[in-house]
């Protein structure tokens, strides 16, 4: 059997494996995507049992095992993530790739922090577990919709928040004129920091005009921010709406480990590989 022949199980084998892990259009691809699901909203919620205090003195034992037979399972899922694609460099700088290996990566390096001194670093390490959630937009159909919202609308957005920085510098240089260091506002950053709390309706009230010139401009700063609060909303609603309208299949592409392809697509629209 020349080479060519013993490459052609492999081959067949990494792309039924892809289309498991990568694709759920399929039953095994569903199944895989429920069990995954679960896995990760278990391992999240042993993460958050183990930061209270009492049971991790109780059952801290029993809580880091399980959290390692979790570790075992995602360091699984990511090494056969990167042999059933054919780049796996790409996927692996890719968002979940990275995603991927920030959900096991804690838990190894919190090994090579031993001692009181470094308690901290493991603590914030552990936190880190946390962010596995986002391996759930993995799975979840309108995860896709809403990436392709958001980065339709990027522009639209990158104009609205250059829009919103630039008032609040002119409000927070105005204020700083007006209120001056006696009324707490001993700077132009510190003045553009209240005027960000107040155009986004926060208010936390640690600093407060205090003449009436000054009270004057937070009332346009506030009526300003109910005014442009709804915009990004606005922004979103219209994007999500157009997306919604796109039929997009499951698939991702071996080559380039895109996804957001048509549905009736033959070859990835990024790359030119066939699907």
């Amino acid at each position: 059997m020349n080479s060519r022949e013993s490459n052609v199980p492999r081959a067949r084998w990494r792309a039924r494996l892809h289309e498991i892990i990568f694709e759920a259009d399929t039953p095994a691809g569903k199944m895989f995507d429920v069990i995954l699901i679960w896995v990760i909203v278990l391992s999240v919620f042993t993460v958050m049992l183990e930061s209270v205090r009492s049971l991790r003195e109780a059952h801290g034992d029993i809580l880091r095992t399980i959290e390692w037979g979790f570790t075992l399972l995602f360091t699984v899922e990511y090494i056969i993530r990167l042999v059933c694609v054919q780049k796996a460099w790409r996927y692996a700088t890719s968002f979940f790739g990275i995603v991927d290996l920030v959900a096991i990566l804690p838990t190894y390096l919190s090994l090579f922090l031993p001692g009181g001194q470094a308690l901290l670093s493991v603590r914030a390490l552990r936190l880190l577990r946390v962010f596995r959630v986002l391996k759930l937009a993995h799975h979840v159909k309108e995860a896709g919709v809403l990436m392709r919202a958001l980065r339709a609308a990027r522009y639209k957005f990158t104009v609205f928040i250059s829009a919103v920085l630039t008032l609040v510098v002119i409000l927070g240089s105005l204020i700083y004129l007006v209120e001056g260091s006696p009324n707490g506002f001993t700077s132009i950053p510190r003045s553009i920091y209240w005027a960000i709390v107040t155009v986004t309706t926060v208010g936390y009230g640690d600093i407060a005009p205090q003449t009436n010139v000054g009270q004057f401009l937070a009332a346009i700063a506030m009526l300003l921010g109910y005014a442009i609060i709804a915009v990004p909303t606005g922004i979103v609603t219209v994007e999500l709406d157009r997306a919604s309208r796109l039929e997009v299949s499951t698939q991702v592409c071996r080559h380039c480990s895109r996804e957001g392809h048509d549905a009736d697509a033959a070859h990835c629209k990024f790359c030119g590989a066939k699907l």
